[in-house]
Order: structure tokens, then C-alpha cells, then sequence
């Protein structure tokens, strides 16, 4: 089988997208660098939402310090985007390859829920 390739979490020496093809899977070195990046880089994501609130808030904040935080806001959502599409790539990879391979959901199907509506959807079509 061969090793899909993983997008890590920073990007190449000229800006472009770094991928990672292992052999180890989730036991080599740099991938399990490429996970702390990932949780340090959410983390900080996170920290800057807190930040972003009360600069908000604030009534004196002025045009720079704003622009800072825009920037620094960007920089955060561009690294959350690059995690999301990574784990999405690595989602896609064990996916069957057909719908009817899909486990029966176990989740409850309460009235209104997303599922039920989906249901709903598929039996109208039907």
C-alpha cells in the first residue's frame, strides 16, 4: 500500500504547501512534529479569539492596534484552513470507496435533527 501524502502544517521554503510521505505512518519523527505544530497552532487560534473579544470590546483600541489583530487573525485562520484541509485529505484516504460500505449510524434521530432531515430529504427524492 502506498503512503498518502500528508499536508503539514507549515508551509514550503516559497510559500507553497509541504507534504510529508512516510513509510511509518503516525510513528515517524516528523509526523508526530507536524501533530504538536497542529495543536500549538490551534491553540494560539484560540488564544487569539479570546484577545480579538476583548480588543473588540474596548472602545479606545485604535487603527493599528485593530490591523495587528486582523493580521494576526488571518495568520490564525490560514493555519486552522491548512489543518482542516490536511485532516480532510487523511479523512478522504479511509473513506470506503462505495456509500453502501457505510456502518448503519447508531445516533439518535431526534425530530428536527440534522439525520432526520437528511432522511427526510432522501425518502422525498425516492
Amino acid at each position: 500500500m502506498t503512503a498518502q501524502p500528508r499536508l503539514l502544517p507549515w508551509p514550503g521554503p516559497a510559500g507553497q504547501p509541504a507534504y510529508l510521505i512516510s513509510d511509518d505512518g503516525t510513528d515517524s519523527h516528523l509526523t508526530k512534529l507536524a501533530d504538536e505544530m497542529e495543536a500549538v497552532q490551534l491553540r494560539m487560534g484560540t488564544e487569539m479569539i479570546q484577545h480579538a473579544r476583548m480588543l473588540v470590546d474596548n472602545r479606545k483600541a485604535d487603527t493599528r492596534e485593530l490591523r495587528f489583530l486582523v493580521n494576526r487573525l488571518t495568520e490564525a485562520l490560514t493555519d486552522a484552513l491548512r489543518i482542516a484541509e490536511s485532516r480532510g485529505m487523511r479523512l478522504d484516504a479511509l473513506r470506503p470507496s462505495s456509500i453502501a460500505e457505510l456502518p448503519v449510524s447508531t445516533a439518535p434521530q431526534g425530530r428536527g435533527s440534522k439525520c432526520s432531515k437528511l432522511r427526510n430529504e432522501e425518502e422525498t427524492a425516492r
